[in-house]
């Protein structure tokens, strides 16, 4: 290989290492790197499942009820005869997708508010504090039935139920953090120079507490998954004839002696999901942190 060819080869390798340095904070442990391989496939299921599933997942009669794996059926049937594989492989957007996007709104509205709390201080962040305290007493289930009760079950319905149940505790979290690095030198100096506050927020406070508000944001979405499964789970999300994986589950439990599969599958699929992401989330913490005692000793 000539001079050139090598020099460019190097340059490739580089450019991909350079690539996949962001997955650093999860691939650096073992743990990590388990989590990010059982979030991957459950990505692959939840993405390309309803392409690859072998019947519409509400058909019904595509066997016996409650047959068990074969002749074709490579999980069984369920209860009313559908293909148990194929509801397994359409059944997890909302186990992931929403959690996501509460997670994301409640980081909006309650995060925000914390941080601009602690920064303020004085009389409104003493409110801040008193209402995120009052929140957090409330059981997040009470706040489901109100909610639903109120407007309904459906997806945005249950977007908003976890993004409220969840808004308080990411605002604490924030607001905790937020109070730690206010007055810290940057930050006064930052003040001295008489820039604006939403700068000194953006520049000199966010960056600072990243560390703990990504590592709470990632057990939070692992907290969502669990909590969306539930509330479908007890039918106060998604309804029949729907294949999510939590109403899956409740549909199945009375026949699991007999065809256990059709249970089984969406609790296999939940639990890699929210086991994948909990990983994920303490290889994200133990980096951040162990980035946060560097910084700190510099």
């Amino acid at each position: 290989m000539s001079v050139d060819g090598m020099m460019q080869a190097g340059d490739a390798r580089s450019r991909v290492v350079r690539g996949l340095a962001f997955l650093r904070p999860v691939t650096h442990t073992w743990m990590g790197r388990i989590g990010l391989f059982l979030v991957t496939l459950m990505l692959v299921v939840i993405v390309f499942g309803p392409a690859l599933a072998p019947h519409p997942p509400n058909q019904l009669n595509v066997g016996l009820p409650l047959t068990r794996p074969g002749n074709g059926l490579v999980l069984g049937t369920d209860n009313l005869g559908r293909d148990v594989l194929s509801r397994l492989l359409t059944g997890g957007r909302m186990v992931l997708l929403v959690p996501i996007a509460a997670v994301t709104l409640a980081t909006l509205t309650g995060g925000l508010v914390g941080m601009v709390a602690a920064y303020v201080g004085g009389l409104f962040d003493a409110i801040v504090a008193r209402v995120f305290d009052i929140l957090l007493t409330l059981p997040p289930l009470l706040i489901a039935l109100a909610v639903i009760a109120g407007f309904g079950s459906s997806v945005l319905v249950l977007l908003l139920t976890v993004a409220v149940v969840f808004a308080p505790q990411i605002g604490r979290v924030t607001r905790g953090a937020t109070a730690a690095v206010v007055t810290a030198d940057y930050v006064q100096a930052a003040r001295a120079r008489g820039e604006r506050r939403i700068t000194i927020a953006v520049r000199e406070i966010a960056p600072n507490i990243m560390a703990p508000v990504v590592s709470d944001l990632a057990l939070r979405v692992t907290y969502g998954v669990i909590f969306v499964a539930s509330l479908n789970f007890l039918g106060l999300g998604a309804q029949p004839p729907s294949s999510d994986w939590g109403l899956s589950i409740a549909n199945s439990l009375g026949y699991v002696q007999v065809q256990p599969f059709a249970s089984l599958a969406p609790v296999v699929g939940v639990a890699a999901l929210s086991v994948g992401l909990n990983l994920i989330a303490d290889s994200m913490m133990r980096y951040l942190s162990n980035d946060s005692v560097k910084d700190s000793m510099l």
